[in-house]
């Protein structure tokens, strides 16, 4: 996917400008990296605010257009309001094509609702990681990397190790070897209520065979007495 956006020189830098950039609908950038030196840069706010709402502007290759000349450039970091939907600082790094990059990525989870987790056992399958990091140069950058479901079963996991990467795609591994992806669980609340039905219906049956033994059996009168209670009547 090819994603472009249009960014201008800035030649006023300081708080203050940055308000009065903020206040006429601008947000405030820079762009680094490579052998040229790093360029302050504005963009319409509204258009970035928007762009940033799309998955794919922060983990792909992006153009920009700049003086009238296309730049290869990667979204690093974004600087929000704590409270305010507004931009406050924005930073791009330039790309060198025969470089290797580290970028995260999103997972894209697909087919849960078919695994045995779900369809047998009424299962929640919990997105352990989101992300990933990898290591690749920028022409084989993927969007995403897809996290397949179909076999999960409960109790089970999915680590990093079973994810199928692109072709020239490595994992940056940073603390645990092996982190856990996505994994099963039945909800507790389900467990519980099943665990108490099933008391309830074995106390009920135990009930019902105490209340069997006690009840007293029907005393039946021999034939010859009642016979002879009938003639004295």
């Amino acid at each position: 996917m090819n994603i472009e956006f249009t960014a201008f020189a800035r030649n006023t830098e300081g708080r203050g400008a940055s308000r009065r950039m903020r206040r006429a609908g601008k947000a405030p950038g820079i762009v680094y990296g490579g052998p040229v030196a790093p360029m302050p840069i504005e963009l319409d706010h509204n258009a970035l605010f928007h762009a940033l709402r799309n998955e794919a502007f922060h983990s792909s290759i992006l153009t920009m257009k700049l003086d009238g000349a296309a730049t290869k450039v990667l979204l690093r970091d974004v600087q929000m309001h704590p409270f305010r939907n507004e931009i406050l600082h924005v930073d791009f790094q330039r790309v060198d094509e025969n470089r290797k990059i580290h970028m995260k990525i999103p997972l894209h989870f697909v087919n849960g609702e078919i695994s045995p987790a779900v369809k047998l056992n009424a299962a929640i399958i919990s997105h352990v990681t989101t992300e990933l990091e990898i290591s690749c140069l920028p022409k084989e950058l993927p969007e995403f990397i897809e996290v397949d479901l179909t076999e999960l079963d409960v109790g089970q996991a999915i680590h990093v190790s079973a994810l199928k990467m692109p072709p020239g795609v490595t994992v940056v591994s940073r603390g645990k070897l092996d982190p856990v992806v996505a994994t099963a669980i039945v909800p507790r609340a389900q467990v519980e209520t099943e665990e108490e039905t099933a008391a309830a219906a074995e106390a009920v049956a135990a009930a019902a065979a105490t209340a069997a033994d006690r009840t007293p059996r029907r005393l039946r009168v021999p034939q010859r007495r009642a016979a002879a209670w009938d003639s004295c009547s």
